[in-house]
């Protein structure tokens, strides 16, 4: 094992949303201080030791921060191409640059997935109107649209229930290049959320539900309402993405549950919303587990000690944060965000339901 990073060393974490926000809690719980790149608002910034608020294209203040670092990590995956070039030059950066590459195109994802031997939904290219019939003929329809880069949420998506929808379909992306996706007959959603360390060891924790409501995560449940070889299963799936990828940190990894066995959804290179139940759930939640792994520590072990739910708290619902904080056994997160919006996550709580099953 490699010695960890010395205690007040600097984590850069690019993004400064909610998950770099509770990155940067975790890491001052070991020691460390973080520094939040962030061109717009950033709640992350409240709770870190300094900020550099400027954009992705602005070379100078990247390796500004990138010298100010000894270690870079991120909260989101869509970061240029051209600011990793600076960001990695002489700062280690993990998760890797190649995790980064598969994980930011939809198309790249699905084929490293399916090359690797596990299972996604029929996927097929759409980059104009005319590859829509050859697309729709591999798929099946019904199918869904999706950009190949930047949805998140439910965002650049669009349903196609029906062939003669399919334009008007691609239409609606605004000409972005796209993939087609067949749609997958399951019964539930779940994640893992697994680490890997810099010496190659691999920590997941259990599989949890997922349940969306409009395009967005409400809750996740833990424990997962599957067999317990399916639960291996899917820990074993996730490692094996971890490996291959050569992966260093915490990765959510969405998951279909059908008649014949698990489907990969997609995979985020980073903590992740439906890991949240962690934070209550585990003696190390995700976002320490991710710090260890970026900073040489030993990874904890995933063990739950209780089964949780985790309920995002959207729009008006922080609104109901006083009156769930009354409630045994729920603790609750706030993201500090100034302004409320439909749609926009700003909290959540975690609901411990009983011991660890």
């Amino acid at each position: 094992m490699t010695d960890p990073l010395p205690s007040g060393s600097t984590i850069g974490i690019l993004g400064g949303g909610q998950l770099g926000r509770m990155l940067a809690m975790a890491a001052a719980r070991l020691g460390y201080r973080t520094h939040i790149f962030e061109p717009g608002a950033a709640p992350a910034a409240d709770v870190a030791h300094d900020w550099t608020q400027a954009p992705y294209d602005d070379a100078e203040a990247l390796a500004r921060f990138a010298a100010a670092c000894d270690v870079i990590t991120y909260e989101f995956e869509n970061i240029p191409a051209p600011a990793l070039d600076i960001l990695s030059a002489d700062t280690p950066l993990f998760p890797s640059r190649r995790a980064l590459e598969v994980s930011q195109d939809r198309l790249t994802e699905k084929t490293f997935l399916k090359d690797i031997g596990l299972r996604v939904a029929p996927f097929a290219a759409v980059s104009a109107a005319d590859d829509l019939p050859g697309a729709l003929a591999e798929t099946g329809v019904p199918a869904i649209l999706k950009t190949r880069r930047f949805g998140y949420d439910g965002k650049g998506q669009a349903r196609v229930m029906a062939e003669a929808e399919a334009e008007a379909a691609l239409a609606s992306l605004q000409g972005a290049p796209a993939i087609a996706e067949g749609f997958i007959d399951f019964s539930m959603e779940i994640s893992v959320i697994a680490a890997r360390a810099q010496d190659g060891s691999v920590s997941a924790f259990d599989p949890g539900q997922n349940v969306h409501s409009d395009g967005i995560l409400a809750t996740t449940t833990v424990p997962a309402p599957i067999p317990a070889s399916l639960r291996t299963d899917a820990v074993l799936l996730a490692s094996r993405i971890l490996t291959e990828l050569n992966y260093v940190g915490v990765m959510g990894v969405e998951l279909f549950v059908t008649p014949t066995g698990l489907v990969v959804n997609e995979i985020a290179p980073r903590v992740h919303n439906s890991g949240h139940w962690t934070q209550a759930g585990c003696a190390v939640d995700q976002f320490e587990q991710h710090i260890r792994a970026v900073t040489g520590w030993p990874l904890g072990n995933g063990e739950r000690h209780a089964n949780v739910v985790m309920e995002n708290l959207i729009g008006d619902d922080v609104d109901r944060a006083p009156a769930l904080a009354a409630e045994p056994g729920v603790q609750v997160h706030l993201y500090g965000k100034a302004e409320t919006r439909p749609g926009r996550k700003m909290g959540h709580v975690n609901r411990v339901t009983g011991p660890a099953d």
